[in-house]
């Protein structure tokens, strides 16, 4: 992996986004990220970011986990 002073520069091939704006989805966030992490234990993640947004009524929280997965030729 690159670094920089404030951000870290994995080579990834894959994205996946978890998010939630409802209070029960949001506590089940992280075991939803750790089941997918379990079922694709192929994909090898490199970087995650955790980001909270609000207004006066939602609030979300968003999981995004980038990965790398070997591809196999066809």
């Amino acid at each position: 992996m690159l670094q920089n002073q404030t951000h870290t520069m994995a080579k990834f091939n894959g994205v996946k986004v978890f998010s939630a704006t409802m209070a029960q989805e949001r506590e089940n966030l992280g075991d939803k990220v750790t089941a997918w992490i379990r079922d694709h234990s192929q994909c090898q993640v490199v970087d995650t970011i955790v980001t909270q947004s609000s207004d006066e009524a939602f609030h979300c929280l968003a999981i995004t986990v980038f990965f790398w997965e070997e591809k196999t030729a066809k």
